[in-house]
């Protein structure tokens, strides 16, 4: 992953951060689908994407997907990382942002929101902190808080989740663990 100079601006932002949500093709994954003959479906995800969100649940911040898409692949994938809320085949993802803000108590300011498309930027716009994907659409890049040095599905969940990380002072720690 690159490592560059964040923004006081973005850092504030993702200082107040107590959910991080993920769209997942072309976030997660690279944005490619594959389809087998038999019509089912399978995705790639990338193990350092993994491992930040898993540092990120231990620090205290709740996750949550929300995609357009419905796969049981995404339910397994979610599943192993720890992911509490897991939202599919929703395309109204600020109806859902709405319903998870009242379940978890946040307000907009609190949230955190990743993602690489139109039907991402509504969310991306309302929260604390929206920010897309370097491989994002330019339009979605364009009115986002912050854009990832890493693609979707290339490391762009890690580098978002250390920037949280970093911005609450827990990233040595995360990395401590492992020492």
């Amino acid at each position: 992953m690159e490592t560059r100079t964040v923004s006081d601006e973005l850092l504030q932002r993702a200082s107040k951060i107590r959910l991080a949500i993920f769209d997942v093709d072309g976030v997660l994954t690279d944005g490619r689908l594959y389809f087998l003959e038999d019509g089912s479906e399978f995705k790639t995800f990338n193990t350092l994407d993994g491992q930040g969100i898993k540092m990120l649940i231990a620090s205290g911040v709740s996750t949550a997907i929300i995609s357009g898409r419905k796969t049981p692949v995404v339910e397994r994938r979610a599943k192993n990382l720890g992911i509490a809320h897991l939202y599919q085949g929703r395309e109204d993802k600020l109806v859902v942002l709405d319903q998870l803000l009242g379940e978890l108590n946040l307000g907009y300011e609190q949230v955190a929101y990743l993602g690489d498309d139109l039907p991402d930027l509504p969310v991306i716009r309302r929260v604390g902190l929206g920010m897309a994907v370097a491989s994002a659409a330019g339009f979605v890049r364009q009115h986002a808080h912050g854009v990832t040095c890493a693609r979707g599905g290339e490391g762009a969940a890690r580098e978002f989740c250390e920037l949280i990380l970093n911005a609450q002072g827990n990233l040595e720690a995360a990395h401590a663990a492992y020492l």
